[in-house]
């Protein structure tokens, strides 16, 4: 391979040794992955004496580089400890392959909040991001399948410039991820008239719709729990307390309902027979909420773009937060991100010069 091939070739950074069932998932998931991309090159890291001989089992050597990193970041480990202790971990080193511009993007089954605290610590915040987000996909009745939902759980406070930001951002995701050209942005609240809410949720709705324009936007006003699966909105804005309760709810919910049914046509042989011939439909729906489809949650607001993919994902789930990755760096997301949290930086500060406008003319 030429020196120009090697260069132009996309490289993504693969932590194998953070998730639940250690690396046997993610190396399947990565074999699964170069299947349908075999140009991409993988830069994994982890422990070399584990790695190599799973790779050579599956004869990915060709499109597997692996980065010798021989701690691994525990699920019980906190954040601080990491940030202390964690520079020889597979985790530190996938995120540094992404800070060093040696790959677009890290993909990390890993601890979420170390991930988060080592990822802000190497890549840094975004100029003008206050509060990086997290942004995960929902099912939905949306021709894409999916809304965006951020924050889902960076940081469990956001004020109306952070919701102007997200809202900046979560669209620019939208756009880039699910190749929405004009995405349809809601902010969350306790209902859609527009007295209701907390004070930074009334101002975060003013500086939401005067940016619709300038982010390439619309913004469709207050959207309610309800609206998360609905055709209303692509992407919907809120804090992380609150995207956080809603999103483990709609898991819980999701985990009931299948196993309700589950439980409901086996009861009897009557309702066996049922299953069976109601089983074409059982499929399609069991593929539309599966989770594994949607693995991998953004992080979004720092100078490189990290994917948390979740701690229990099997093959196919690490192939779809691998294959999201690719698609993400493909767009060259980082960088139309970075100019999107610019413009809402901007924004926001013409805004208080006009607020502060507005008070000196009263005064005077």
């Amino acid at each position: 391979m030429s020196g120009s091939d090697t260069k132009a070739a996309l490289v993504l950074s693969v932590d194998a040794m953070g998730g639940d069932e250690g690396p046997a998932p993610v190396v399947a998931g990565l074999a699964l992955f170069l299947r349908d991309e075999p140009d991409v090159k993988i830069l994994l890291h982890g422990d070399e004496a584990t790695l190599a001989p799973m790779i050579a089992k599956r004869d990915l050597g060709h499109a597997v580089t692996i980065v010798h990193a021989p701690d691994v970041v525990a699920m019980t480990d906190k954040p601080s400890h990491v940030m202390r202790h964690g520079k020889t971990t597979s985790m530190w080193s996938a995120i540094d392959a992404v800070r060093t511009k040696e790959a677009s993007v890290c993909v990390s089954c890993g601890n979420t909040g170390a991930l988060m605290a080592v990822s802000m610590i190497r890549l840094r915040k975004a100029e003008g991001v206050n509060r990086p987000a997290i942004a995960c996909l929902w099912p939905s009745r949306n021709a894409a399948g999916f809304n965006v939902m951020l924050d889902a759980g960076a940081d469990i406070r956001a004020d109306e410039e952070d919701l102007l930001t997200y809202a900046m951002m979560g669209a620019s995701y939208a756009r880039n991820g699910l190749g929405l050209k004009r995405p349809r942005v809601g902010l969350l609240n306790v209902g859609v008239e527009e007295h209701k809410g907390r004070a930074e949720l009334k101002v975060a709705h003013e500086l939401i719709a005067r940016a619709a324009p300038k982010g390439e936007f619309e913004y469709v006003g207050f959207v309610e729990g309800g609206d998360l699966p609905s055709q209303r909105v692509d992407v919907v804005v809120t804090d992380g307390f609150t995207g956080n309760v809603a999103l483990k709810t709609g898991e819980g919910t999701a985990n009931l309902i299948t196993d309700s049914l589950r439980e409901a046509f086996a009861a009897t042989v009557l309702s066996k027979m049922s299953a069976l011939f109601a089983m074409s439909s059982l499929k399609r729906l069991r593929k539309k909420v599966d989770p594994r489809r949607v693995n991998g949650g953004v992080f979004l607001g720092l100078n490189g773009t990290v994917i948390k993919s979740h701690g229990s994902a099997d093959a196919t789930g690490v192939a779809a937060a691998v294959t999201l990755a690719a698609q993400l760096a493909r767009s060259g997301f980082t960088d139309k991100l970075a100019a999107r949290v610019a413009s809402a930086a901007s924004l926001a500060q013409d805004t208080d010069i006009e607020d502060a406008s507005s008070e000196t003319a009263k005064d005077t």
